[in-house]
């Protein structure tokens, strides 16, 4: 078992390995399609003008380099003096983004990617690269793992709608288990390939 915290070191990414278990610490930052869509076409393939857009990857450089991304479309609940709390904070899936999250690894130099049901080459060897690992959260246990989110540091993008819009989050053992690694070892790869083989042996019979 593994205990990390953000920003997460090189080092600490090339220990881990598929299977491991970790409970992540630290600043988070949630993302789905329209995010990365966002992230591509405003920061990543041309350089900012606006102000607002300006400002807010200098934000984002911060708050995800050595970090974390987590696929996550949350049920949040805003307090009365204008706080928010995550209600539900569980993964979505997250070989949506695989277009473009070896992009969004590379720029903003992430160390992890958080989902459910994994992703495919183009994000494994970004992991290689950089390092980074992906992590599975528990797929059901939306409420569960959002006791983990002790606080909500901010919201980014909000006009994309709550669960599209970029949140900030503060979380305490976070738990996940490592099924991409820095290695090149890819869980859902294995899986994917004895499927087909089984598949295979189905049908010659």
């Amino acid at each position: 078992m593994h205990r990390l915290t953000t920003p997460i070191s090189d080092e600490e990414i090339r220990a881990l390995h598929v299977g491991d278990t970790v409970y992540l610490n630290g600043i988070v930052v949630t993302g789905r399609d329209a995010a990365h869509k966002y992230m591509i076409e405003h920061f990543i393939r041309n350089e900012p003008t606006d102000p607002e857009d300006v400002a807010l990857l200098e934000k984002l450089r911060v708050l995800l380099n050595g970090g974390v991304l987590y696929h996550c479309g949350p049920v949040v609940k805003k307090n009365e003096d204008g706080s928010w709390t995550f209600v539900a904070a569980g993964p979505t899936t997250s070989i949506r983004e695989e277009v473009y999250e070896a992009d969004v690894i590379r720029f903003f130099n992430l160390k992890g990617v958080i989902g459910k049901g994994g992703m495919g080459p183009n994000t494994l060897k970004a992991c290689m690269e950089q390092p980074a690992v992906y992590f599975h959260a528990i797929g059901g246990a939306a409420t569960l793992i959002a006791q983990s989110v002790k606080e909500v540091v901010d919201v980014f993008k909000l006009d994309f709608g709550v669960p599209e819009a970029m949140w900030v989050i503060r979380v305490e053992d976070f738990p996940v288990v490592v099924t991409m690694d820095s290695h090149g070892q890819s869980i859902h790869e294995k899986i994917q390939q004895e499927s087909e083989e089984r598949f295979k042996e189905l049908l010659l019979r």
